[in-house]
């Protein structure tokens, strides 16, 4: 009795398998910039065993091994390509950046923060970000003991970074000493409490670039990063 076998060409599966795999790592060349080595290995792995074990009579077409290896290349080109754009991208995003930052040096700014300071028959700036509207905002002065010194009803207010001015006088009508003092602040939408992020006020005296990116130095308020103020005035 004979058996017959189907006959399977090794290197078309080889041929097929390098496609899908060259397919796959164009779709993500961007993302996958060592994928392009890795591919390279296992094709001259299968390559070689291939050749190794191929049959004479059967042999690999040279022509269909050329066009693998010039795709492979080309995809290698390509993870190269990106790597330096990605390079160029970062290096000008932080130049851009540490544009940005220095336009800010002598300017007053709003980050984030819970004290406000009072200098002498001058008024203090601070604020409030809000995550959404409120139909009332109160801010609270506190002295360092945690006494209210000032209540300020804001009253109704939109999202987004709310400024205010403090007139330095108490709930009693007398001159506060100056000083910093605290402030908190409660916001509320519908009856409900709304998130409500106090603002204290500052000038950029320097800047600092670091691996994080650009940072401002706003006085006694330290180094806070350039995407943390919220208002520069």
């Amino acid at each position: 009795m004979v058996t017959s076998t189907q006959s399977v060409n090794p290197a078309a599966n080889l041929i097929t398998s390098l496609n899908n795999a060259n397919s796959s790592l164009a779709n993500n060349a961007a993302s996958a910039a060592t994928g392009a080595t890795g591919l390279q290995d296992s094709f001259m792995t299968l390559l070689v065993t291939q050749l190794q074990n191929q049959d004479p009579l059967n042999p690999m077409d040279s022509g269909q091994m050329t066009s693998q290896l010039a795709q492979i290349s080309t995809v290698d080109g390509i993870n190269k390509l990106n790597s330096t754009l990605q390079a160029l991208s970062t290096s000008m995003s932080t130049g851009q950046s540490m544009s940005s930052a220095t336009s800010l040096i002598g300017h007053s700014v709003l980050v984030p923060g819970n004290t406000i300071s009072l200098a002498a028959n001058t008024p203090a700036t601070a604020g409030v970000q809000l995550s959404q509207p409120a139909d009332s905002l109160v801010v609270k002065v506190q002295d360092s003991a945690g006494n209210t010194v000032r209540t300020l009803q804001l009253g109704a207010q939109k999202a987004g970074v709310v400024p205010f001015t403090w007139d330095g006088l108490t709930d009693s009508g007398t001159s506060a000493a100056a000083g910093t003092y605290k402030i908190t602040a409660t916001a509320t939408q519908g009856g409900n409490s709304s998130a409500a992020t106090t603002l204290s006020s500052g000038t950029v005296d320097s800047v600092t670039l670091g691996a994080q990116g650009a940072s401002v130095n706003v006085g006694a308020l330290g180094l806070v990063a350039l995407s943390s103020v919220a208002m520069v005035k």
